[in-house]
């Protein structure tokens, strides 16, 4: 496609005519996602956890219980769903504008970068920009439909892949984070949910796996690994446990095999434990899910006020835990008015101790996203009234909307 920009009245290559392809391909993106109701995209800070294994054995358990959904594999250096699903010899069919998705059921669509390599000792030696491009043209020209879900399996870490992907899909894709019971694997999960937050969205929950192994003689587990150190990591940091699987071995064969473990075993103990972590992601599109009923918060009605706010790259964290800086408001409650905001750095967080740094500030109400419960518990013996489960990224428009009565808030 080429312009005419002899005029001198152009300052970005285009001058009012025909979209340029870049300018088709971001509409095409945004017509997809807007097709999907739910996005959750599977991670972890540690490889070698199983996170493949649970992103696919999540999507099958939604595909089973009705769903439409998509599965797409990110990780470029070592797509490994093809084998999970025993797909390895899938061809993706390509025209000119569009890409359609491999159907591994008439529920679930599946689409992978190992579709394309001629085979599956190639390797991939690509650089950031081109891996981005790459999933862009997965969310622009793939046709995926009208999806319940899709699934997002992304290559261990936070790079080029997972940052791509919370970045195109929005502030609405969600993460279910993958750890197992050793301390090695929490200290580099922690530093996922710490990303999560960063770029501004929400971790759904974190999943603790290979939480002992299922014995092929009697059924018991036995925690060889440990166990617990997910549930503990979900505490620390204020999020959902969603639960812990056991190692199987039959959960190995099917991976190596390539037969869905969660689609033929319906009954062991590991399969009982990704259906528990499974519901609540189901909950999301029946609306049974409590955190998405908000209410109203009653307003002060007299006084000036202080209010703290805990934020991270000026909007509010994910979780106070999170929190790089805290806005400080100064409302006339009565009036309704803001008086004056500032904004101070926060400590290292310890929950007593942001209670007490919190008290010296004077502050009488702090409104987030969401609190751990030792900082609630610090909070209620400072006599600092606490609103969590807020939805509004914006500090200065929770102020308003809580000083007008206009504020919601999750149950």
């Amino acid at each position: 496609m080429s312009t005419d920009c002899s005029s001198g009245n152009c300052s970005s290559g285009s001058c009012g005519g025909a979209p340029t392809e870049l300018d088709a391909g971001e509409a095409r993106m945004k017509r997809t996602i807007s097709r999907i109701k739910h996005k959750i995209v599977v991670m972890s800070g540690k490889g070698g956890v199983g996170k493949s294994t649970v992103a696919t054995n999540i999507a099958i358990g939604l595909s089973l219980a009705g769903k439409k959904v998509g599965l797409l594999d990110v990780d470029v250096h070592g797509p490994s769903v093809p084998r999970l699903l025993s797909m390895r010899d899938s061809k993706v069919h390509i025209e000119e504008s569009f890409i359609e998705p491999v159907a591994w059921s008439k529920n679930l669509s599946v689409m992978s970068l190992g579709f394309l390599l001629p085979n599956s000792y190639q390797p991939v030696v690509w650089r950031g920009p081109v891996k981005m491009g790459f999933i862009k043209q997965l969310l622009s020209d793939v046709v995926w439909g009208d999806l319940d879900y899709m699934v997002v399996d992304c290559p261990p870490g936070t790079g080029d892949e997972p940052l791509s992907v919370m970045q195109l899909l929005g502030n609405d894709a969600q993460a279910v984070i993958v750890t197992t019971p050793q301390g090695v694997a929490i200290d580099d999960v922690r530093r996922s949910v710490t990303f999560v937050g960063d770029v501004g969205n929400q971790v759904l929950g974190i999943v603790e796996n290979m939480s002992g192994i299922v014995c092929s003689q009697c059924g018991n587990v036995e925690n060889i690994f440990g166990k617990g150190g997910g549930k503990d990591l979900a505490k620390e940091v204020g999020v959902r446990f969603l639960g812990d699987i056991p190692l199987d071995p039959e959960v190995v064969r099917s991976g190596d095999e390539g037969y869905a473990f969660l689609s033929v075993q319906q009954e062991s103990p590991t399969a009982q434990a990704i259906q528990k972590i499974i519901k609540p992601i189901l909950m999301l599109d029946n609306g049974a899910e409590p955190a998405t009923k908000l209410h109203p918060i009653l307003p002060p009605h007299k006084g000036t006020i202080k209010i703290a706010l805990p934020v991270t790259k000026g909007t509010l964290s994910p979780s106070m835990h999170l929190a790089e800086q805290y806005v400080i408001a100064v409302a006339d409650a009565e009036n309704k008015k803001i008086l004056s905001t500032e904004t101070v750095d926060a400590p290292a967080f310890e929950a007593t101790t942001a209670a007490s740094f919190l008290e010296r500030l004077d502050a009488g109400y702090v409104l987030a996203k969401d609190v751990p419960q030792d900082a609630c518990d610090a909070l209620k013996e400072k006599h600092i009234s606490l609103v969590k489960g807020i939805t509004v990224n914006a500090p200065v428009a929770v102020v308003t909307d809580f000083i007008e009565g206009k504020l919601l808030a999750a149950g």
